[in-house]
């Protein structure tokens, strides 16, 4: 496993970003495919259909892009994390502490609602008052699994070996990486000197 000051073995093209809920992995797959121009599909959006209902063609949709010969995706839920963890080249893990996470997963969940901002295929954020009603609420799901990556991550090295794992551990971790491979990227462009 490697960590934010490990430079990467090759320049990835198709990636998977690993977080607990809130840490921030759409945001980050979205820099990544900005930095390496590799087109990002929001595994949220292929999951929900409209009332919040899983989508029958979510696997079909993750086949069809997971395919391809360059992406990059949050890596979540169980139905197709082997089969995107088999096909994809480098995973970073957003292993915050529990506070970051949290705090992180609290403030977008009322951004959110307060905005009335439209997530996936017509749905929005339940009301606030639900994390004392609704035990799958956001906030309450986010609180349940806080610590579920722990235990499966650190295989994946392990189950596949073509994975590149990279575990960043703070947002200065996650910017400082980032910096690092939009440097890296920009002098495989220019070439050898």
């Amino acid at each position: 496993m490697l960590s934010a000051n490990d430079p990467l073995p090759r320049q990835p093209r198709r990636v998977l970003v690993a977080g607990v809920s809130g840490s921030g992995k759409t945001t980050l797959a979205r820099r990544i495919g900005s930095i390496l121009h590799l087109p990002h599909t929001e595994i949220d959006s292929l999951f929900h259909g409209p009332n919040w209902e899983p989508r029958a063609d979510f696997a079909d949709d993750v086949d069809r892009f997971s395919s391809a010969p360059a992406w990059v995706t949050e890596w979540q839920y169980s139905a197709v994390r082997a089969q995107l963890a088999g096909r994809a080249e480098t995973l970073v893990w957003l292993d915050f502490p529990v506070p970051v996470s949290m705090g992180r997963l609290i403030r977008r969940t009322v951004r959110r609602r307060l905005r009335r901002q439209e997530l996936w295929n017509g749905n929005f954020e339940g009301p606030l008052l639900g994390v004392f009603t609704d035990r799958d609420h956001i906030i309450r799901w986010g609180w349940r699994t806080r610590h579920k990556l722990r235990g499966l991550v650190p295989t994946l090295e392990g189950k596949y070996p073509g994975l590149c794992v990279v575990r960043l551990s703070s947002p200065r971790e996650v910017d400082a990486w980032l910096g690092r491979l939009a440097v890296d990227v920009d002098a495989a462009r220019r070439g050898p000197a």
